[in-house]
């Protein structure tokens, strides 16, 4: 049964293509104003929470103060959110929709990024790990302050079952993803143990295994698309990288096995090194930066293009495969062309080569570390009195010793990177 939606605006397809099913919240809410759609009121719920406004200091790449021009987590959630509604509504996706899941994609991540992530996942090992994807279902579901049931649980900001599930970028717990190409298990997942049973709500109707919907693959691939040009961008600005190295076979060598060492060594060197070369070719990869307001805006340029270049070819080849009307949920699967992902890809590859490979051994990363670990201790032995009240709360409500520890990853998870480096000098380095 279609949904009572009003007829979509010019230019904004699929609005009418969603059933009520998909529009159903988790705790039923009273009757809203209709001026509004499900849609609109789950993206209003994601702008005005307190987890999106904290990756304004969250760190993407490099750190929120490490110059005035970088990106921060919640700058590169607003960029997601732009490429991903473009694409979603031209694909025939509710772009409020995609809009939500993208803006969400990233609130799970704790203080210090990637490398946060490693450690927190190092300490919450004994209790099913950590994972900033997982994370971001626990909050959307249960840590953010919105809406709370007859009996008092937590519902988190309630959002409907179709914007839940294009959030959810991994659904499969811990070692219950699919192989990687080498038959290695994926690191990655999208639920803790003690989130199954939402986790199983927001799947009703999916399909069996592992499959995304529509606008999940399509928050995915903007992620994608957003994370590789920008972060370039971010590095050429930062003085960091000169696209001018790329011109030399034995630089995009280096690339190569970069990737294949942090994404995977089933992908082809002479893939990526052709990526690169289609790139430089086609006047992508901007040389002669000078610091300029005309090189900034040549720059800027070839950054608008290239997420043009990627998110057209998709869409292309998706509409190819399944021709006109809106494709929602589970109706299509998004068809990225492979010499698309191998730019994507390699893209990624010269972030990781000249701006992440290097920092790993840098003291600062090891210090960041060692903060997280010291915090998820010194908390856990000062619980309840250091925790915040709502995680003081949650950890009187434990039955045990499990559900306390991932309470103390849900306050440290919640920090931002000045907020970590404040409270560890309070707590663990009294002055």
């Amino acid at each position: 049964m279609v949904g009572r939606f009003p007829s979509p605006a010019p230019g904004e397809v699929g609005t009418t293509a969603y059933t009520d099913h998909d529009v159903e919240r988790w705790f039923a809410e009273p009757p809203k104003s209709k001026e509004r759609t499900p849609f609109e009121r789950d993206r209003a719920r994601v702008v005005h929470s307190s987890g999106l406004r904290r990756l304004g200091a969250k760190t993407q790449v490099l750190g929120p103060g490490s110059d005035d021009f970088v990106r921060t987590r919640l700058t590169h959630s607003l960029e997601v959110a732009q490429v991903g509604r473009e694409m979603g509504r031209a694909l025939g996706c509710d772009p409020d929709l995609v809009d939500t899941a993208c803006l969400t994609h990233d609130l799970g991540h704790p203080p210090f990024g990637h490398n946060g992530e490693r450690a927190l996942a190092e300490v919450a090992a004994p209790v099913g790990g950590f994972e900033g994807n997982a994370q971001t279902l626990r909050l959307l579901t249960r840590l953010e302050p919105k809406i709370f049931a007859d009996d008092g649980t937590p519902r988190g900001l309630n959002l409907t079952r179709a914007s839940l599930d294009a959030s959810v970028k991994y659904p499969w717990s811990l070692g219950d993803g699919p192989a990687r190409p080498d038959g290695a298990p994926t690191a990655k997942f999208g639920v803790y143990p003690d989130d199954a049973p939402v986790f199983a709500w927001l799947r009703q109707g999916a399909p069996r295994g592992r499959v995304r919907c529509m606008e999940a693959q399509v928050m995915d691939l903007a992620d994608d698309i957003s994370y590789s040009v920008h972060d370039v961008e971010d590095a050429v600005v930062g003085g960091r990288l000169d696209l001018r190295m790329l011109d030399d076979a034995d630089e995009r060598a280096r690339v190569a096995e970069h990737v294949r060492a942090w994404y995977g060594d089933w992908h082809d060197p002479d893939a990526l090194d052709a990526a690169l070369v289609r790139l430089r070719d086609a006047g992508y990869l901007v040389t002669d930066f000078d610091g300029s307001r005309r090189a900034l805006a040549r720059l800027k340029d070839a950054t608008s293009q290239l997420i043009g270049r990627f998110s057209g070819s998709a869409q292309d080849a998706t509409r190819e495969v399944y021709g006109p009307g809106p494709l929602t949920r589970y109706t299509a699967r998004l068809v990225v062309p492979d010499e698309t992902a191998d730019e994507i890809l390699a893209l990624k590859g010269v972030a990781v080569t000249y701006v992440m490979a290097p920092r790993e051994a840098e003291p600062l990363y090891g210090a960041q570390r060692q903060i997280i670990a010291d915090l998820v201790e010194v908390l856990a032995d000062r619980a309840p009195v250091a925790l915040e009240p709502q995680f003081a709360a949650d950890w009187r409500a434990a039955a045990d010793d499990d559900e306390r520890l991932r309470v103390v990853v849900d306050q440290v998870a919640s920090l931002t990177d000045v907020s970590a480096m404040q409270l560890h000098a309070r707590l663990v380095r009294p002055r």
